[in-house]
């Protein structure tokens, strides 16, 4: 297949960026590798394209150092299509085309924090049930990378938040004008005050904010939170899950919503969208206690 002609404004930033992955596959395929979907045969079945369509938009994001082929069997050499720092670069740009469909295309255009329990977006967020969470690391609020899923308890609960601060002053002009904004506070010091709770049944309390490290620590210090928050700011967590996001202050945030995963990766359960701030938190107190349970059919 012959590459398209390259766009002639030299000068053109957003030119020069359509020349690389102005294709739509080309984006679908940026979004399913940061899904976590490495391999040729798996990608293919996910996007429905033939093996040579597939092939040459491979072989042209590697070209543009979007893509690198990383070798996982050697005989016969087979590889995975790993995202470069390039790559992961255009995770902002998978997040903001999300948020506008999100908006204008599923939605009628506002800015919220939360949706419509029976929204396509809330269907996409459910339809994580029972879906792998793909290994990665985020810094937490003490500046130490960390997987958001525990390898020493059986469940862990991940409970994604738009923000909370230490001063009540640096929150975005117009914060709580936003549908779903308010709770972020209360949510992080009931899991606080139930952590005890959260422990005895087995389960490990992550917070997930698109804050700085910094932020979310004056925020812990100042609530004492004994539990990591976990700052996903690179976006790679959201884009890896094609979690729901909003634009407050020039920032992407998530939308308020908690996963239970367990240490399998699996998601388990999923509350979206969060409109009682407490009652979810006992909420994902009672899977942990129900999952946990032993299965009586053994």
């Amino acid at each position: 297949m012959a590459r398209r002609t390259s766009l002639e404004d030299a000068t053109c930033a957003i030119a020069q960026a359509l020349d690389v992955v102005g294709d739509w596959w080309t984006l679908l395929i940026v979004r399913d590798a940061a899904r976590g979907v490495h391999r040729f045969d798996d990608l293919q079945r996910e996007l429905g394209l033939s093996r040579k369509v597939l092939t040459e938009r491979l072989r042209l994001l590697v070209e543009a150092d979007v893509l690198t082929r990383v070798p996982y069997q050697e005989r016969p050499v087979r590889h995975e299509y790993r995202l470069t720092p390039r790559g992961r670069a255009l995770l902002p740009v998978l997040i903001a085309l999300q948020d506008w469909g999100d908006a204008w295309v599923l939605g009628d255009g506002t800015t919220t924090a939360t949706a419509g329990e029976a929204s396509r977006e809330a269907q996409r967020v459910h339809e994580l049930l029972g879906t792998p969470i793909p290994e990665l690391r985020l810094l937490d609020h003490q500046g130490e990378w960390r997987d958001p899923v525990a390898a020493d308890t059986p469940y862990t609960v991940l409970y994604c938040f738009p923000g909370a601060y230490a001063n009540p002053d640096a929150y975005p002009p117009g914060w709580t004008d936003i549908p779903g904004t308010p709770g972020c506070t209360l949510e992080s010091c009931t899991y606080r005050d139930r952590l005890t709770e959260f422990t005895a049944a087995g389960a490990t309390v992550h917070g997930v904010s698109t804050q700085r490290p910094d932020e979310q620590r004056a925020f812990a210090d100042n609530e004492r939170l004994r539990f990591p928050l976990l700052s996903d700011a690179e976006l790679s967590l959201i884009a890896a899950l094609r979690l729901p996001t909003f634009r407050a202050a020039g920032t992407s945030r998530l939308k308020r919503l908690t996963l239970v995963v367990d240490r399998d990766r699996v998601v388990r359960d999923v509350q979206y969208p969060v409109t009682d701030v407490a009652g979810s938190v006992e909420a994902a107190l009672a899977t942990v206690r129900r999952l946990g349970e032993p299965d009586p059919a053994e």
